[in-house]
């Protein structure tokens, strides 16, 4: 009996180790180019703004990913639309080492988006395959962890292949190591679901159900107020690179520790979120949140315009800015999800639509506006929070009632 429980728990560890790893082929590949944004640029003939835009262009690829295989998985099961999808990412990524120009790069990086994309899916959808209720809320927020350790972990370890080897072979690293997970997934990993031929493909029945979550009011106020605020997020990620190395001249090794850094006050704020919620509801702590987000987004970008902040300055408002992206996401998640049970994959699947692809298209921002070091990123700060912030009031003016229950676990949804 002691020795199956023991197998059980070694199971159990391998299968959480295995969807951890499908975690954090994203975040790598989202963070592990960014010390290279210099040289890219040099290579590309093009500026550090130009660049950028290839975060942008992974973030869409990754919105439009979530709704596209939602149902392939649950019809066609877990495990062939990985085989897919992470076979195409490698072929992208390895492409993506061989760019000439800066258009190809932006959309192979929107290839490899779309197609990586099934691993983040299928991870989350997979704790629910193989555990128990009452235990997928704690190993989802294990996931959501290791997704937020992985971005202090990826531009340390892709300033050392920049600094060593060059830009392109941070691509090739990336696809070694999707390979390896590929192999580990065909090898080990069991079937979370068998096919099922009754899911409807069709897009008339996809599109009428997401239209029905997207007219709830609840759903609507708290996911685009949420996106609007998490955005500071996806624009620190696009704007960090011209900030650091191309205004304070930082190399490519520092870069890497101050991204780490950083990292922290997103992480440690959305893990503090457990103790918070204990007290409060996520709708005040998604509130208030808000509100200190705007006022430290102003300030920094007051203080950008008159050239009042060095290098520390920079980051320390980056920190809170970043810290209360680490509560805003999810909090106004859990409130915008609360409302559907049966459609709640569909819900949290529109909701990371929104967010992602919003975010991607405000981060690209950052590459139009044409203009160097903190002033894109502190605008596009101030303007995003005050538009969230906003939208929340609004919603709120309108006498719109938000029922949450009491015993409501933030994190339960993911």
């Amino acid at each position: 009996m002691i020795d199956l429980k023991h197998r059980n728990k070694q199971h159990n560890f391998f299968l959480i180790l295995m969807l951890g790893a499908l975690n954090t082929i994203t975040p790598f590949s989202i963070d592990m180019y960014l010390p290279a944004f210099p040289k890219i640029a040099i290579d590309l003939h093009t500026g550090i703004q130009n660049v950028a835009l290839s975060v942008s262009a992974y973030f869409l690829g990754f919105a439009v990913g979530q709704i596209l295989y939602g149902p392939l998985l649950d019809r066609f099961g877990r495990k062939r639309p990985l085989y897919i999808g992470l076979s195409l990412y490698i072929i992208a990524t390895i492409i993506c080492s061989t760019s000439t120009t800066i258009n190809e790069l932006l959309i192979l990086r929107f290839i490899q988006a779309l197609s990586g994309c099934v691993a983040s899916v299928a991870a989350m959808a997979m704790v629910r395959d193989f555990f128990p209720p009452d235990k997928s809320a704690s190993l989802i927020s294990l996931l959501i962890l290791i997704l937020g350790v992985s971005p202090m972990l990826a531009p340390t370890a892709g300033s050392f292949i920049v600094t060593s080897f060059g830009w392109r072979y941070v691509f090739i690293f990336l696809a070694i190591i999707v390979c390896i997970i590929l192999i580990v997934v065909f090898l080990f990993l069991p079937e979370g679901q068998m096919p099922n031929a009754s899911i409807s493909l069709k897009p008339k029945p996809i599109v009428n159900g997401f239209k029905n979550i997207l007219l709830h009011p609840q759903f609507y106020i708290f996911s685009l107020a949420g996106t609007f605020s998490f955005s500071g997020l996806f624009v620190y990620v696009a704007g960090s690179p011209a900030i650091f190395m191309d205004q304070f001249h930082v190399s490519p090794k520092t870069y890497g520790g101050i991204f780490a850094l950083l990292s922290v006050g997103f992480i440690g704020s959305s893990q503090m979120n457990h103790i918070l919620t204990r007290k409060y509801k996520s709708e005040e702590i998604f509130r208030v949140t808000s509100i200190i987000q705007t006022i430290a987004s102003a300030l920094y970008f007051i203080g950008v315009i008159n050239a009042w902040y060095g290098l520390a300055t920079n980051m320390i408002f980056l920190f809170i800015i970043l810290s209360c992206a680490g509560l805003t996401y999810p909090n106004a998640a859990s409130v915008a999800l609360s409302p559907f049970g049966k459609n709640a994959g569909s819900a949290a699947a529109l909701l990371g639509f929104i967010q992602i692809g919003i975010g991607g298209l405000i981060s690209s921002g950052i590459g139009f506006l044409h203009a160097k070091g903190s002033y894109p990123t502190s605008l596009i700060m101030v303007i995003t929070s005050s538009i969230g912030l906003l939208i929340l009031l609004l919603g709120k003016s309108k006498g719109i009632k938000i029922m949450v229950a009491a015993e409501l676990n933030t994190m339960h949804h993911y």
